[in-house]
């Protein structure tokens, strides 16, 4: 009985440190304002509890980033038109960006903070690496595409969390110019360019 109690806790402590975690940085003005020890107290937990929990914070990012991107995977995965497999490659891929683009508009400092959590390099991370294999597996379903690995890697380029904070902060470009900016741009990608240019 202990043993299904402290289950309980575990997952009742899970959830109020992701709620904990979404709610700062939702009105957080940097990513590094929000701290381990400033999560544990907005959840009502012992920052022991986060780091066994999430083993450190970038763990926490990422299973917070992870709980906010679910929907996202699962129209991608088995949703309809546009982001479904369903859909025409060509189509497809500037849907799977936007979605992309959106959810880094939405989640503008969580998604700046898993990205700069410190590893090696950017493009190993988990989330990378899944985003880059699907636009990769979507290329390869178009005739004539040259590259689609480079691509995949070029068309993710503009969607980067600091970018993204850049032309949304900085710039101040509003969220519609971006998404039709976008959609430009990896249109452009998808043309065939002739040969002899």
């Amino acid at each position: 009985m202990a043993e299904r109690k402290s289950r309980k806790d575990a997952v009742r402590n899970r959830e109020a440190v992701l709620a904990a975690a979404d709610a700062l940085f939702a009105r957080c003005d940097s990513p590094e304002d929000v701290t381990m020890a400033g999560i544990a107290a907005a959840a009502g937990v012992g920052k022991g509890t986060l780091f066994r929990a999430f083993g450190d914070r970038t763990g926490l990012l990422r299973a917070l980033y992870e709980a906010r991107l679910e929907p996202v995977r699962e129209a991608v995965e088995t949703g309809p038109p546009p982001l479904g497999p369903a859909t025409p490659p060509e189509r497809r891929v500037p849907a799977l960006l936007d979605a992309v683009l959106c959810f880094k508009l939405d989640n503008r400092r969580l998604a700046l903070a898993l990205e700069e959590s410190g590893s090696a390099s950017p493009y190993q991370a988990e989330h990378y690496e899944r985003w880059h294999g699907l636009l990769r597996a979507v290329l390869d379903q178009i005739p004539g595409m040259a590259d689609s690995d480079f691509t995949a890697h070029a068309l993710l380029a503009a969607t980067r969390a600091d970018l993204v904070e850049h032309l949304a902060g900085q710039e101040s470009v509003p969220r519609d110019a971006m998404r039709a900016q976008l959609r430009h741009f990896a249109t452009r990608a998808l043309t065939p360019v002739p040969h002899g240019e």
